[in-house]
């Protein structure tokens, strides 16, 4: 239970809040701080199992609540109470940037709790030094010779050299701290991903520039902080590792999700794995090159000299397993006469068992010894092997370890072949995907499961102090079954939904026109579709058009009247940022701006007052039928005697409708409408269903 002394400092930090913002206190964000407080006070309890009940607490919490402004004043007193550090992890950068430039300061100003917060970032967004390092030399830029012969048709194009050497001079004169989103202009990700490392590849410590490395400065920051802003992925990447990796032990850590409904999606993700066959093959022949000149630059020194030589045979095992997994696999696929093939259920047919055994046994082995070739390097960087020289050790252990992380994927992918799924256990979808490459179409073997539960309730839920998730969308239909289950959380998990103080039927209207044809006749439908926006949209000044494919999308936007299309922003033109910087910039200037996008614009996009006045939905966001996870989840429920359809794809359309829906209204002021072109929401049983969980707008269906 909470103490009244923290009970008086929340009340008290609320209060002071209010008063110095001059606000008046929102019903359902006082429940939330409650309910919040109560939750975190739980995990003093020494009673709790938390195999079986985790402290966790689930808040639904409407747009217009303050849930931000709400958890944070709960959360840090508690936090500092229990001497635990708070993680505020979200799914987008839009939200991170927002907590630590605008709720976080105000918080510690107008609520007068001090603390120190920090923006978590994991290696990939900062520069690695030894990397751009290595590109220089390699060009030549630094004086030095190619590492390998084939390096001619190797050599960057001026201007990206031109750009390396720009970043490491900005680096070194102290004009920017490494990090790539600091950087004054957007930088490709194929520039940009050579310029990166990641824990396979980074020797730490152990670097001669550890001390200037913008990932570990920035690292050292946090060990003051006691509020983190990460992400979903850090997060996730980090419980990977083990926890405390990289964010804070998960025992010693209060964890508060926000965008919550993303984090079963982005677990599942985690535990994806891919290799391609011809590709891995090439991977193979290029490391034994790579090898080779490895011992030449290290005077062949015994102690790499030894596992190099043991890796011919597992190299050699992995190529011939790969090779007979293609034979196995191309008429496969040629039958078929597409470029994806999902084995039903997850199941792997028995001929492809024995070589992807055979695949992830060899793949062990050469693990094992790469392992020894890089703890190796790692002596020589430190000075314990006088015979390997440090330079050489320096250059080769970023290579060395790519190496090592490529062969690890390949033994995760082969060992999620060759065993079957638990029973009784949620199953893994197993699916063939055809790439085509300049040298020919190019098979890869693809996992993943279909729900990261079991992972999440033993790696999170069962480790950490206390958590919290929280969204504006927690619930399908009106219920959070579908959540927990995705989750691993228990039936019984405190969770609680409140309202969004919007007045939705007097600021919005929903409106399901007279169509003569549903998304169930594609071509007719999109037909219909551009025909009725181009009745509607000339008289828009501020929209949204959400289509469920690129093909729709396009479709229309081809066909659109000249004098409509250049009002239309289409996502693929510009990055999601710079398309809605434009289109504020656009309405600011009293012209016409119409975004057309698809599922990444149904979310996470804040277009208050006349920013945004009417939304379009073309078609109810029911997943890809086609989608291997979704496919293979869909058999298992069937499976176990469920409906498929009832149970996970209709509940999981009910989330992103809802989502997309919620763009419209962002604050009490708004006003505006929702045009839904899909009649099925009227001609199907499910429709009331779908209608019945959104938003109280006042409707106009026209039967």
């Amino acid at each position: 239970m909470l103490s009244d002394a923290q009970k008086q400092e929340i009340q008290g930090a609320y209060s002071r809040f209010l008063k110095s913002r001059g606000l008046k206190a929102r019903p359902a964000q006082k429940q939330m701080v409650a309910a919040v407080a109560r939750t975190l006070a739980a995990a003093d309890s020494t009673a709790i199992n938390r195999a079986e009940q985790p402290v966790v607490g689930v808040v639904e919490a409407g747009t217009g609540t303050g849930k931000t402004i709400a958890y944070l004043l709960a959360a840090i007193p508690l936090a500092r109470a229990k001497e635990c550090r708070l993680v505020l992890s979200t799914a987008t950068v839009a939200l991170q940037e927002q907590l630590i430039n605008k709720d976080l300061p105000e918080v510690e100003e107008h609520a007068g709790l001090p603390m120190k917060y920090r923006l978590a970032k994991g290696r990939g967004r900062y520069l690695c030094l030894n990397k751009v390092e290595g590109l220089l030399e390699q060009q030549g830029v630094l004086g030095q010779m190619a590492l390998y012969e084939d390096e001619a048709a190797e050599q960057l194009e001026p201007a990206v050299l031109a750009r390396y050497q720009s970043l490491m001079d900005d680096y070194a004169s102290g004009r920017w701290d490494g990090d790539r989103d600091a950087l004054s202009d957007d930088i490709d990700d194929q520039i940009w991903q050579p310029l990166t490392s990641d824990h396979m590849q980074c020797s730490n410590r152990r670097c001669l520039n550890f001390s200037a490395c913008p990932f570990y400065r920035s690292r050292d920051r946090l060990e003051e902080a006691d509020v983190i802003v990460a992400n979903h992925d850090l997060v996730l990447a980090d419980l990977a590792l083990g926890g405390g990796a990289i964010l804070p032990e998960p025992e010693k850590t209060i964890y508060i999700f926000d965008e919550g409904h993303h984090l079963a999606d982005k677990a599942s993700g985690h535990f994806a794995f891919g290799t391609r066959l011809e590709s891995s093959r090439r991977m193979l022949r290029s490391a034994q090159k790579q090898l080779a000149q490895m011992l030449q630059d290290t005077g062949s020194a015994v102690q790499l000299a030894d596992p190099v030589e043991r890796l011919h045979r597992p190299f050699d095992d992995m190529s011939v397993s790969l090779e007979q997994l293609e034979v196995l696999l191309r008429p496969m696929m040629n039958e078929h006469a597409k470029d994806r093939y999902r084995f039903a259920g997850g199941k792997i047919p028995s001929p492809l068992i024995e070589p992807c055994a055979m695949l992830g046994h060899a793949a062990d082995r050469a693990q094992q010894h790469l392992e020894q070739i890089v703890d190796v390097l790692k002596e020589a960087l430190e000075g314990g092997l006088a015979d390997i020289p440090r330079a050489a050790a320096e250059r080769w252990f970023p290579q060395l370890g790519s190496l090592w992380g490529r062969v690890q994927h390949i033994a995760w992918l082969s060992r999620s072949y060759a065993r079957e799924d638990e029973e009784g256990k949620s199953p893994t979808a197993r699916w063939i995907n055809r790439h085509e490459s300049p040298s020919g179409d190019d098979l890869e073997l693809r996992s993943a499961p279909v729900s990261a539960a079991d992972t999440l309730s033993e790696h999170l839920w069962q480790l950490c102090h206390a958590a919290i998730l929280t969204s504006a969308t927690l619930t399908a239909l009106g219920r959070f079954d579908q959540l927990f289950a995705s989750l691993g959380l228990p039936a019984n998990t405190d969770a609680i939904r409140l309202d969004s103080p919007f007045d939705y039927a007097r600021h919005g209207v929903l409106q399901v026109p007279s169509m003569k044809t549903d998304p169930g006749q594609p071509d007719a439908h999109t037909d219909e579709v551009l025909e009725l926006l181009e009745q509607q949209l000339p008289t828009v000044t501020a929209g949204l058009v959400l289509f469920s494919s690129w093909r729709q999308m396009r479709s229309v936007l081809e066909r659109l009247d000249e004098s409509i299309k250049n009002s239309v922003l289409a996502q693929g033109e510009y990055s999601k940022q710079e398309t809605l910087r434009r289109h504020r910039e656009r309405v600011d200037d009293g012209q016409p701006s119409i975004i057309f996008g698809l599922a990444s614009f149904a979310e996470g996009v804040d277009l208050p007052g006349h920013y945004l006045t009417d939304v379009f939905i073309t078609k109810l966001p029911f997943s890809v039928p086609d989608d291997p996870v979704d496919a293979t989840m869909a058999e298992w429920i069937e499976a176990r005697g469920g409906n498929a359809f009832t149970d996970w794809t209709v509940p999981a359309a009910s989330m992103r409708l809802t989502q997309a829906v919620g763009r419209l209204l962002r604050t009490e002021q708004d006003r505006g409408r929702v045009v839904l072109l899909d009649r099925r929401v009227v001609t199907r049983r499910y429709g009331r269903q779908l209608l019945d969980s959104l938003p109280p707008f006042r409707r106009e269906i026209n039967r």
